[in-house]
């Protein structure tokens, strides 16, 4: 919320009067009382606790070998074997926006978008049964370790220490240009031409 805030100030630092913005910087910039501010020690425990437990990621990826390997060999023979057939037909009717979703593998428009290829049924059946695996195989099962794995894999997530620093150092290197006098000269002129016209 803080780094919001402050973004939007550097954004629309030109529509408010130096003095204005001047204060409202120094709010969010201010040494050790500044909103932007990190401690040292927090910076650093943010990133000991990313590495903390190597172990758990190792055995994340062993469970999810298991799931993925059988998941794997099942779209494959759908795939091959039934690539381009429609496998269900939905029993309301839906906009030309779910064809692409519901379609996939079949390179017809004038089939109606109610109907399901079998690779697109495939996946919903995938993404769907989430919640029936989870009453079957308990809570704590092989798709709740994918989606931790698919989480750890896109990056190292939201660092908020980083985001503060960078938002701060923004903020201090910024240069106040107040734009409400150029906007009254813009807008004589565009007047003038106006007048000319």
């Amino acid at each position: 919320q803080v780094v919001i805030r402050a973004r939007n100030l550097r954004n629309g630092a030109q529509f408010i009067p130096a003095k204005a913005f001047k204060a409202r910087k120094l709010y969010y910039t201010n040494g050790e009382a500044g909103l932007l501010h990190v401690p040292k020690e927090d910076a650093q425990k943010a990133q000991a606790a990313m590495f903390s437990d190597p172990n758990m990621a190792m055995d994340m990826m062993k469970k999810n070998l298991s799931m993925i390997v059988p998941q794997t060999l099942t779209f494959a023979w759908v795939n091959f074997f039934f690539s381009g057939f429609v496998a269900a037909k939905i029993p309301f009717p839906l906009t030309q926006r779910f064809r692409g979703m519901l379609q996939n593998g079949i390179d017809l428009s004038t089939v109606d978008v109610s109907y399901v290829s079998s690779r697109s049924w495939y996946f919903l059946n995938l993404f769907g049964l989430r919640g029936l695996f989870s009453l079957i195989l308990g809570e704590e099962n092989a798709t709740d370790d994918a989606q931790k794995m698919m989480a750890m894999g896109g990056g190292m997530g939201f660092n908020p220490a980083m985001s503060l620093s960078a938002e701060k150092d923004s903020l201090d290197i910024i240069q106040h240009d107040w734009a409400l006098p150029k906007m009254e000269r813009h807008a004589e002129d565009v007047l003038r031409k106006l007048l000319k016209n």
